[in-house]
């Protein structure tokens, strides 16, 4: 696999208290399988759609304060996950965890932009990342969810050099980033009636299936709630869920599609 374009996203993990429990829901909901936990990683394990890796999950580190909130990650593409850490910082961002090498898999960084909005990078060993993206069951997009869409848009193109495009639609302010071709990220603004305050701006991941609605109800039956949707949209028709341990994810039906693509510009 040739290696990613810097700021590409590349690879999603979340930490959950309950890791069994967690696998339990992934493999109701997505289908997923999981392969052996890496006891000298953490009990790092990798969820798998088929036989290509898509996720992974991963329990608490020992010592941790308190109980974490359960979150999907998302990690962007770098060559040198140094200097990329040494970017965010440049760009008023700040690292909640410092470079660091994983093995011979690859090195990584956790990052935090000005507005909240938590991150990862990644630089590839052998672990190069999605084995599959867009097909049922994987990633296929991703939107930055903020407050202060100017901050994070600064930020974004300046630590990954993207380039960005707006929807022309006076009622909504939505920026799509890409690197010179294909979308790579979308960014949508929190509004305080959609909001509550207590909600942290996040990184929403998307995961690709067949049918949106069947895969709600499988969210719901697996103790999951529905928080937006499922909605018809030109992309395609998408719901929005929190897990039973409070991660928030998103699914789409990318073949489900209503509706012109909007204007960019």
């Amino acid at each position: 696999m040739a290696s990613r374009p810097e700021g590409t996203p590349v690879w999603t993990d979340a930490m959950f208290t309950d890791v069994e429990g967690a696998k339990s829901f992934y493999e109701d909901v997505l289908g997923w399988t999981f392969g052996e936990s890496a006891s000298e990683y953490g009990n790092y394990t990798q969820a798998y759609k088929g036989d290509k890796a898509v996720a992974a999950v991963v329990p608490p580190m020992p010592g941790q304060d308190g109980e974490p909130q359960s979150a999907w990650c998302l990690y962007f593409a770098s060559p040198d996950v140094t200097a990329t850490a040494e970017k965010i910082k440049e760009a008023g961002g700040s690292l909640l965890m410092e470079p660091m090498q994983v093995g011979d898999f690859g090195s990584m960084c956790i990052g935090q932009d000005p507005t909240g909005v938590v991150f990862g990078v990644w630089q590839a060993g052998s672990h190069e990342g999605f084995e599959v993206e867009g097909e049922s069951g994987s990633y296929v997009w991703a939107e930055v969810f903020t407050r202060e869409p100017a901050k994070s848009d600064d930020f974004f193109t300046r630590v990954f050099g993207y380039n960005s495009k707006k929807i022309q639609d006076e009622h909504v302010d939505y920026r799509v980033f890409d690197l010179g071709s294909g979308p790579l990220l979308g960014r949508m603004v929190m509004t305080a009636e959609d909001f509550p305050a207590e909600i942290p701006p996040y990184i929403q991941v998307y995961f690709a299936v067949d049918n949106c609605d069947k895969a709600v109800e499988r969210a719901e039956g697996a103790g999951g709630r529905k928080v937006f949707g499922p909605m018809d949209s030109p992309f395609g028709r998408f719901a929005a869920i929190v897990d039973p341990q409070g991660a928030a994810f998103a699914v789409i039906d990318v073949r489900t599609t209503v509706g012109e693509m909007p204007e960019m510009a």
